[in-house]
């Protein structure tokens, strides 16, 4: 079922390296502080000029007008900043998402094909554990094969594993094709989604499981602010021993990375979370205070500690004396919505499994929906009619059909992954219990996609860069920094993607 289109792109392996022309910068340090949008990356700076944002952007480029691709969850997002791609390339649209072809973990791939793809902490070997049941740095030793969702290849029922799950390279691939060293650190073990379809491309993938246990508790990492900068911060050292020349454990030497860097998650929880929990001070309040984007408690002591995080690491290039060669943009996978709390309506998403020839959907502020494989065509028109007659039920502002759909994406009745139906909510709607989570991402509007994209380095000039530009533009011009060429990426020869205007390389 899958478009033709990715037929002729190679997966197995990466062709040899173009000639590289004349790099600007030896090291790329790509930061995605999750959540965080334009809007406060430009409060934060104005009410924080001494701030270690302020002084990358007094050296930087700002793009206001940043956007995540369709729809906004953390792997397209983490894809669109890594491949140069949207889901229409990479295939890839929620980290918890479907495939008609795939199977159930452990069934040996028996039985009707289709079936829900989820790659997050599900697939740890212990996931009430921060190293995730194996040891960080070796993600093989952290994810346990007979979790993962299976298919047929080449007449065989193996395991899907995250990076297979992708159908193009990653721009870690094409900085090892030339010989330089990569490193990741992220949210989950499921992050060796970044290797690419070699499974080659990270030289090191530091993931530590954000959604652990804290102690002998039954709260997650994710219901604490201050769990959740603790969190972080162990990540932070894990880049600090890479700046030094150390893997991230600090156990042993290794080169300093060509490319490297890892997502911020405090900006996310301290959006999402409502209220102080285990480990936090008393009387913290999450969110934002007004449409303006001014943080309650919560949220602005993870800010505070984000941008306290990047001095280090700002500080450590300066100590193993990279700083002069190192480029640092700043972004994010996704947005969070409502920034206006008095949009905030709450709602169950159950009524979707009710759709006629319902199989799989995921809801978050959105709604991806696929049918069964089989009834999919005597469903469509019932399923769509149904939608509509639930629209002020579940909070629905348009609903895109299969035919919209293979307008932005492959065509679903083609194509193995596109949803059959994709909901865009009324700005504020949230599927969730507004008592554990008052912000979501994942969606289509405006909060969840206009995110922060800060590109640094101490010989640019501070300059803002007002037109609408794309997330998706980072990975050819990170290729571009380091004198490789763009269209080795794959996504970005098939979408036609440029890299970020206004920079002086």
């Amino acid at each position: 079922m899958k478009n033709a289109l990715f037929a002729s792109v190679a997966l197995a392996a990466l062709s040899l390296p173009a000639a590289a022309s004349a790099a600007a910068y030896k090291h790329v340090l790509l930061v995605s502080i999750d959540g965080m949008h334009a809007l406060d990356l430009a409060n934060y700076v104005a009410a924080h000029p001494k701030g270690a944002l302020a002084e990358l952007s007094a050296h930087g480029v700002t793009y206001g007008s940043a956007l995540t691709p369709n729809p906004s969850d953390s792997f397209p997002g983490t894809l669109a900043l890594t491949t140069g791609g949207t889901p229409y390339s990479t295939g890839i649209f929620y980290d918890d998402s479907y495939d008609r072809e795939a199977f159930k973990p452990g069934s040996d791939c028996k039985g009707d094909a289709g079936e829900e793809v989820n790659f997050a902490e599900n697939i740890d070997k212990d996931d009430t554990k921060i190293d995730g049941g194996g040891t960080p740095g070796d993600w093989m030793s952290q994810i346990d094969p007979k979790n993962l969702p299976t298919h047929l290849k080449d007449g065989k029922c193996v395991p899907f594993y995250p990076h297979e799950f992708l159908r193009v390279n990653t721009l870690f691939e094409v900085v090892k094709a030339h010989g330089g060293h990569t490193a990741w650190s992220d949210k989950h073990p499921a992050y060796e989604l970044l290797n690419g379809p070699s499974g080659k491309g990270l030289g090191e993938l530091y993931s530590l499981e954000q959604d652990s246990v804290i102690g002998d508790t039954k709260v997650k990492t994710t219901g604490s602010f201050k769990a959740e900068r603790d969190f972080d911060e162990a990540r932070v050292k894990a880049l600090l021993n890479m700046i030094k020349g150390k893997n991230g454990a600090g156990t042993k030497d290794s080169a300093v990375p060509t490319v490297f860097g890892m997502n911020f998650q405090a900006v996310s929880v301290g959006q999402k979370l409502p209220a102080s929990a285990l480990k936090d001070d008393e009387g913290l309040v999450g969110g934002y205070a007004d449409a303006s984007g001014a943080p309650n408690s919560g949220l602005a002591k993870a800010l505070d500690y984000v941008d306290g995080a990047l001095g280090e690491l700002v500080d450590g290039l300066k100590a193993a004396k990279l700083d002069g060669e190192t480029l640092i943009i700043v972004t994010a996978k996704h947005g969070q919505s409502p920034v206006d709390g008095a949009t905030l309506q709450s709602l169950d998403d159950d009524p979707y499994t009710k759709l006629p020839g319902y199989s799989f959907h995921i809801a978050d502020d959105a709604s991806l929906i696929w049918l069964k494989p089989k009834d999919r065509e005597a469903s469509l028109a019932g399923a769509l009619d149904y939608l509509h007659a639930n629209a002020k039920t579940l909070g629905i502002a348009a609903v895109l059909t299969p035919r919209a759909l293979a307008l932005t994406f492959q065509d679903p009745a083609k194509d193995s992954r596109t949803p059959d139906f994709i909901v865009n909510v009324v700005p504020g709607v949230v599927y969730a219990d507004a008592k554990k989570k008052i912000a979501e991402h994942g969606g289509m509007n405006w909060n969840d996609r206009n995110v922060a994209l800060l590109v640094s380095a101490p010989g640019l000039k501070a300059a803002n860069v007002p037109g609408l530009v794309g997330t998706t533009q980072v990975a050819p011009t990170i290729l571009k920094s380091l004198g490789y060429d763009p269209k080795e990426l794959q996504a970005v020869k098939i979408e036609g993607t440029e890299s970020l205007p206004g920079l002086p390389f």
